[in-house]
């Protein structure tokens, strides 16, 4: 084997990776620089940042950039709180772990179309499912698809049904890599089941829980199918009040035709993902490194 058969294994994944990921990344900026439009994309007029600047000055922007943070907020937090309190129970001698760990993963092979239409009809306002429960409570109807805190909330609630279970197994990977001495050695010091989840199985997870972290705060700053589907409506609902960046993206391009603002908004996105990600691992290393101290 020569000393160059290394690279020619690695061409091809490189040779993909630049077609697909870096050239569209490139494109999409240097296409934010110009006036587009989706009728005649052939048509480029030199804008410079002026399509920046005017997101910046859009208050539909703002309104979307604001509801990525809260559904994002919403959807996540409870999510990884659930999924590892799920992966927990799974890590303990229970009988049958095997289907329930399969049955994790139906809500994520579950399309987003199928789920969030079916969610629609759970948070109807006349008929829907969840308003019949609460209306036993003797709580009145909740307008789902109206209300700003209520609509996001329902949104939110669909992202967790489908990713809650693929990250609990991911967390239940995580916990059985953990050495079983450490927790043995607990146990000698006479550690209650909750002190051994707290300074055994938290601790040994952090890598896993940053790596969680990470991904669903891009999934969220993404966050696209769900909301478009609730209702059906590119302008996430009669106000805006749920309409996210990734929402607003396409409506723009393909809603209003303007290519070269849709453009600058993934690029917004890009760069937001960035410094989420950025700010992350920040905070993570800093945490490791005090502990460490």
């Amino acid at each position: 084997m020569s000393a160059r058969s290394p690279y020619a294994f690695l061409a091809p994944f490189f040779t993909l990776f630049a077609a697909f990921g870096i050239f569209p990344l490139l494109y999409t900026a240097y296409v934010s620089l110009y006036r587009v439009e989706l009728q005649t994309p052939g048509e480029l007029e030199w804008r410079g940042l002026d399509n920046y600047t005017a997101l910046l000055g859009d208050p539909f922007f703002w309104t979307a950039l604001r509801n990525t943070f809260t559904i994002g907020l919403l959807s996540t937090v409870p999510q990884l709180l659930m999924a590892l309190g799920l992966a927990h129970l799974l890590n303990s001698r229970l009988r049958a772990l095997t289907f329930f760990r399969t049955a994790l993963l139906l809500p994520y092979a579950t399309s987003v179309a199928a789920a969030s239409l079916v969610f629609a009809q759970l948070f109807g306002r006349d008929f829907g499912l969840v308003n019949q429960v609460l209306g036993l409570a003797g709580v009145d109807p909740v307008d789902w698809q109206t209300g700003t805190a209520a609509s996001q909330i329902a949104v939110s609630s669909i992202v967790v049904w489908r990713w809650t279970g693929y990250n609990a197994l991911i967390y239940l990977a995580g916990m059985q890599s953990i050495p079983r001495e450490r927790y043995e050695a607990a146990e000698v010091d006479g550690a209650s089941s909750w002190r051994q989840f707290v300074h055994v199985t938290l601790p040994g997870l952090r890598p896993t829980i940053v790596f969680t972290s990470i991904v669903s705060t891009i999934g969220a700053t993404q966050l696209f199918g769900e909301p478009l589907l609730f209702e059906g409506s590119m302008s996430g609902g009669i106000s805006h009040q749920y309409q996210t960046l990734g929402l607003y993206m396409y409506e723009q391009g393909w809603g209003f035709f303007h290519l070269g603002r849709a453009a600058a908004i993934a690029w917004m996105m890009f760069l937001l993902i960035a410094v989420l990600v950025g700010v992350n691992a920040l905070l993570a290393r800093r945490r490791s490194g005090q502990e460490a101290w």
